[in-house]
């Protein structure tokens, strides 16, 4: 199969195109820079330009699927113009994937696109299924509605949508874990706030292969990408630490003192999301890492 892939050579981009190339898909990929393009067998890049509206309608020959990741990072600090930027990247380019696919003859049956836990409000003892519909006021829970909203219209052309509300991905090449090890190493590692927030994790590996899975299985709707068992801060934090070998014996960063530090961006360190497996299991996915100990062990070997 022919996939479109944007977002393809981030964190977890880069893992899925290895995956796909694999399993044997040929991939199209685009990408704002022109350095990044690339002609190799199976693997073609095209440029597009969502801020001037801009795309090589070449990308969509042949492609049955689309895989949807491309946006700025939410994990830089969130001034207004940054804000801005986080919201345009993604609905940006959904909307020009859109007028694209609207104008120009093409084969597209599917696009799965990534989205975020963030959506769900803070709680230290709700459990999230897809079927919930309550919406966290914060700006993370925004944005999370206008990123799904801009992906949703696509059915109006007849293609499947699937969203794939993705939860804190560990990997072991940047992502959160590499920021977590920082302070670990050098003995000044410790939980934020209570340490009693929920964290809903999820491996690399296991989220590329649920993209995989979404696309052979023609999955539609939202789906929670997390393992299917959360954890504490605290307990994220000891597992982390055992594995290197460190103690922690340094007190609780309270949260204002990364309030200071962080300014608004904060929020993704103290939010509390326990979320779901549950129906991607259900429908058949098959997680590897299912607990935080296997998925630790495994990233820092």
């Amino acid at each position: 199969m022919k996939i479109l892939v944007t977002g393809a050579t981030g964190l977890v981009g880069k893992e899925l195109t290895a995956l796909l190339l694999e399993n044997g898909n040929e991939i199209h990929y685009l990408t704002t820079s022109q350095s990044k393009i690339e002609s190799k067998p199976n693997y073609q890049g095209f440029f597009w330009n969502p801020e001037k509206s801009s795309i090589d309608e070449n990308c969509l020959i042949g492609v049955e699927a689309i895989v949807h990741l491309a946006g700025a990072t939410v994990s830089k600090r969130w001034t207004t113009s940054y804000k801005q930027e986080i919201i345009e990247s993604r609905t940006l380019s959904s909307n020009l994937l859109y007028s694209c696919l609207k104008n120009h003859p093409n084969e597209v049956k599917q696009i799965v696109s990534s989205s975020a836990i963030g959506i769900y409000p803070d709680s230290l003892t709700q459990v999230y299924t897809e079927d919930n519909k309550s919406v966290d006021d914060s700006f993370l829970g925004q944005v999370v509605v206008k990123w799904e909203e801009s992906v949703d219209v696509f059915s109006r052309l007849n293609i499947k949508v699937c969203k794939l509300r993705t939860g804190l991905v560990l990997a072991k090449k940047g992502g959160a874990l590499t920021e977590m090890l920082k302070p670990i190493k050098i003995g000044l590692g410790s939980p934020f706030g209570s340490g009693k927030q929920v964290q809903s994790w999820i491996h690399v590996e296991d989220l590329a292969y649920m993209y995989l899975f979404a696309i052979q299985n023609q999955w539609e709707g939202t789906y929670n990408a997390v393992a299917p068992n959360p954890v504490t801060n605290t307990a994220l934090t000891k597992t982390i630490a055992k594995k290197l070998g460190k103690s922690l014996f340094m007190p609780n960063i309270p949260k204002f003192a990364m309030k200071l530090v962080l300014g608004e961006m904060h929020q993704l360190l103290f939010s509390s999301q326990n979320v779901s497996a549950t129906k991607a299991e259900k429908n058949g996915f098959q997680f590897r890492y299912r607990e935080i100990t296997k998925a630790i062990d495994d990233l820092l070997t």
